[in-house]
């Protein structure tokens, strides 16, 4: 036996509407805060080159660039939802991580291809980080699935009483 009152779907519903939780919140401000700290980290490093940097170096800091500018974008993004998301946010992030993963770890191989030497190793790291990334977006998915699902019962439920 519960001592909550029972709430109707629609207020159920309604109750859905506040704004991010402070967990949520502290989770995008991390991903504003460090995106941007990485970001400007990476100008400055790739900037404060002495003379001119061979392509492939130049695309990696342009790679690394990238990438934290999205996490960037992600968190600024997630700040200013004020609506139900419905666990859009985790497969964003899960498929920034498996984006990331993917890409590092086929330039990282690329470059270890081309010098000869440590390839197992780059494989082994980037494929822990790739299969990580993929179980998270695999499971990011299903819980968006089962909260849009339970948000459609909801406005069933609601719409015949």
């Amino acid at each position: 036996m519960t001592e909550e009152p029972r709430l109707s779907a629609r207020e159920l519903i309604e109750r859905l509407e506040p704004a991010l939780s402070p967990a949520r919140r502290i989770r995008a401000v991390t991903a504003l805060l460090t995106g941007l700290s990485g970001t400007v980290f990476m100008a400055v490093l790739w900037g404060g080159e002495p003379g001119p940097l061979p392509g492939r170096t130049q695309a990696m800091f342009a790679l690394l660039t990238v990438v934290c500018l999205a996490w960037a974008v992600y968190g600024g993004w997630l700040l200013t939802r004020r609506v139900p998301l419905f666990a859009t946010d985790r497969v964003i992030a899960a498929w920034i991580a498996l984006a990331a993963s993917l890409v590092t770890t086929a330039a990282l191989a690329a470059l270890a291809v081309r010098r000869g030497t440590g390839l197992a190793s780059v494989l082994s790291v980037g494929g822990l980080f790739v299969a990580t990334a993929l179980v998270l977006a695999v499971r990011a998915h299903a819980r968006r699935a089962a909260l849009l699902r339970r948000a459609r019962e909801l406005r069933t439920h609601t719409s015949e009483d």
